[in-house]
């Protein structure tokens, strides 16, 4: 099964950007994954291809017109049932374990947002998941689906060349990963932890478990309050 992304958006020509270079470009390449970009522009029906209007109740900014959004939706889940994401700073925190769930299942379609924002009709009328990468606001919804597909793409069976990479990193544990080291074994006056050097395997993961605990208590308490899972 080829996992299969349909990007709507104003800015086509932004995909599929850094996503054609290293491990996904290889992968884009090897027919691993795919990817399309809709332009949102192309469903408006007036000379002026207008896609946005001003807020109801008045207000700053502009809005994503639902009936045209409605129609690129439409014309791009055809006959598919992948999910519906919105790009939005007010959506749930993607978390790794969506990202997972996301990377097993065929595709996605995502909804890149401009302006204000998108008019809630279509957000509930055509059941866009909104998804956030942070809370902070960008300028529009494409760099945040170009971090979510990153997050996708590496972590589909045969991108990366050892699979293990995958496992052992930031929150794929509930934790954060643990400090790295490599050679030379002696670096502006410091050195590599002796038991990374060891051989004892047992102590080395005992030593990198404890490490990514401390560290997680220090910068992430709040993940230390989810189940953890190995």
């Amino acid at each position: 099964m080829v996992f299969r992304a349909t990007v709507l958006t104003l800015y086509p020509d932004m995909f599929p950007g850094h996503l054609a270079h290293s491990l996904s470009g290889k992968a884009l390449e090897r027919g691993q994954w795919a990817i399309d970009a809709v332009q949102i522009r192309d469903f408006a029906e007036d000379r002026h291809r207008t896609v946005d209007d001003t807020p109801a109740g008045g207000g700053a900014g502009m809005v994503l017109k639902p009936d045209i959004l409605a129609k690129a939706i439409d014309h791009a889940s055809a006959g598919d049932d992948r999910p519906r994401l919105l790009m939005s700073p007010r959506g749930r925190p993607l978390t790794q374990a969506r990202v997972r769930e996301l990377a097993a299942g065929p595709g996605a379609i995502i909804v890149c947002g401009r302006f204000e924002g998108v008019d809630q009709r279509v957000i509930d009328g055509r059941q866009l998941e909104e998804v956030s990468i942070g809370d902070y606001i960008l300028s529009g919804g494409e760099p945040a689906a170009m971090i979510l597909l990153d997050a996708i793409v590496r972590v589909l069976p045969g991108v990366m060349g050892n699979d293990l990479s995958g496992v052992h990193e930031s929150f794929e544990g509930g934790l954060l990963e643990h400090p790295h080291y490599t050679r030379p074994q002696v670096f502006e006056g410091q050195e590599i932890p002796a038991v990374l050097t060891s051989g004892n395997h047992g102590a080395i993961e005992t030593w990198r478990d404890a490490e990514a605990r401390k560290l997680t208590a220090e910068r992430r308490p709040d993940l230390l309050s989810q189940p953890v899972t190995k």
